[in-house]
């Protein structure tokens, strides 16, 4: 099958968030399961060049339609990491992509209603036909509408498109200009609530909605996220829609590279190991506290990785700090903040807490230091108000390390609670689980883990040890997804 992928993001070459680490991983996963894949992104000035591999003219003389004239754009080509992507550069005074960043601008709207343009001209312009465009987000919901309304009249008729929600908070909002500058134009007709329009904003075109009405399917990163959106507000005022296309609604679990995150593999730690060396993870676990300046002592190390603001439940992990130590286990924190208030708190924190031995809060991301941390600590907590997927808690598994999970999202989907869950049997089970949102909660969870950590060492190995025999890789995903293809091509 020929499938291309487009997207804002794909790691490592463009990365601000896990977007970019799916596309990537199942774009991998469908050519090892023998399909042609491809992929079209932005060209950002500021994106990681040194991981395109042979980048050359692809397309010089792109003229892309847009409001009453076109762009002219040129799209460039070469190899991430394997993966075959088409990068598009428009050559615009509006540097719709020269802005030294990836979102943020005040016309991010339109900057993706362009590139969303310029992909599908692209597609048309050098003859690809794909089986399936498979879309991710809200900067590409506009290209499903625009396959439907403009581009089958133009010999695309035989396209079929998977539109994937990775989080429905973000979902692109726009007006009319939205539609004159794409040449959908007809704003009476899109702006009907069948259609474009948003469902609390009679004056409102939303992108993300624009992807579930005109999708072929619709899929976002979990099963329970799936039914989260459906039957609550996570789905952020999408809730209706959802239940009009429930037929064509789904969740499908995300994965992660174990090519990537493999403690048997990788070269960002001390040893190797896996579920028969487990003992060697004690290498890890030292060379943390080295380079942390953190006391080698008989106790836990608790870790949180991840950004540090609401979704991710910020009061629970600035909690979870001070109550680890309370309960003589180490904590290790890596994140940073989105919002300059609590950039300020975790800055007060981590002076607060400069002295303490047994704690160390890094500001910012290092990938490097992440790997170290996965190996090295006992425990990783995720206590996200809510969590799409999480590939927090599958790399844990993968490297040992017992996760501490708030039961929403895919955490639901891939956490089995030690002692509460009775949908399995003992020996299946692999973490802790807490559902409420207070101090109490998170408290007994972590608890019950420290505990076995102190009095039960055996089992808390064991523990790990069945956590790590799950396979969270892409090989089951990329099957799921396969199967989305060939139904909605039939």
């Amino acid at each position: 099958m020929y499938i291309v992928q487009i997207a804002s993001e794909c790691a490592p070459v463009i990365k601000a968030g896990g977007l970019g680490d799916v596309v990537y991983g199942l774009s991998s996963e469908l050519e090892t399961q023998g399909n042609s894949v491809e992929i079209i992104l932005p060209m950002y000035d500021c994106m990681r060049y040194d991981h395109i591999w042979g980048i050359h003219d692809a397309y010089k003389d792109l003229w892309v339609p847009w409001y009453g004239g076109k762009i002219h754009c040129s799209v460039y080509c070469g190899w991430v990491h394997g993966r075959l992507c088409f990068f598009i550069e428009p050559h615009s005074g509006d540097n719709f992509f020269h802005r030294g960043c990836y979102y943020g601008c005040d016309d991010d709207n339109m900057r993706f209603a362009f590139f969303s343009k310029a992909a599908i001209e692209f597609l048309l312009q050098s003859n690809k036909r794909p089986d399936v465009i498979h879309c991710h987000d809200w900067q590409t919901g506009l290209i499903p509408v625009m396959l439907y309304e403009i581009y089958k009249y133009h010999g695309m008729d035989r396209q079929r498109v998977c539109f994937t929600i990775h989080n429905f908070k973000h979902q692109g909002m726009g007006g009319g200009d939205i539609l004159q500058a794409t040449n959908l134009n007809r704003a009476e007709y899109y702006l009907q609530y069948n259609k474009l329009r948003d469902n609390f904003n009679p004056f409102a075109v939303n992108f993300m909605k624009g992807g579930i009405v005109y999708s072929n399917a619709v899929t976002t990163v979990s099963p329970h996220h799936a039914w989260e959106a459906h039957y609550s507000d996570v789905g952020c005022g999408l809730s209706h829609t959802l239940d009009l296309y429930q037929d064509k609604f789904s969740g499908i679990l995300n994965g992660i590279d174990y090519d990537f995150w493999n403690p048997q593999s990788d070269r960002y730690i001390p040893q190797p190991f896996n579920k028969e060396t487990l003992e060697d993870k004690i290498k890890s676990k030292k060379a943390l506290r080295d380079r942390l300046l953190l006391q080698n002592v008989d106790k836990p190390i608790i870790a949180y990785i991840g950004r540090l603001d609401n979704q991710k439940g910020v009061h629970l992990v600035h909690h979870a700090i001070y109550y680890a130590l309370d309960k003589q286990a180490q904590f290790v924190l890596l994140g940073s903040a989105t919002e300059s208030g609590i950039s300020a708190h975790f800055r007060h924190e981590k002076n607060f807490l400069n002295d303490n031995p047994d704690c160390h809060l890094e500001l910012g991301f290092n990938e490097e230091l992440s790997h170290l941390i996965y190996a090295g600590a006992d425990m990783i907590i995720v206590p996200s108000n809510y969590e799409p997927c999480g590939l927090t808690q599958m790399i844990g598994f993968k490297y040992g390390t017992v996760p501490i999970v708030r039961g929403v999202g895919g955490l639901v989907n891939t956490v089995f609670d030690k002692d509460y869950d009775t949908s399995l049997p003992p020996e299946k089970r692999n973490g802790y689980v807490f559902y409420d949102t207070d101090f109490h909660a998170i408290e007994f969870a972590m608890d019950r883990a420290i505990g076995l950590w102190y009095y039960s060492l055996e089992e808390f190995r064991q523990l790990a040890i069945q956590g790590m025999e799950y396979d969270y890789s892409w090989n089951h995903p990329g099957a799921e997804y396969l199967k989305i293809y060939e139904l909605i091509k039939a």
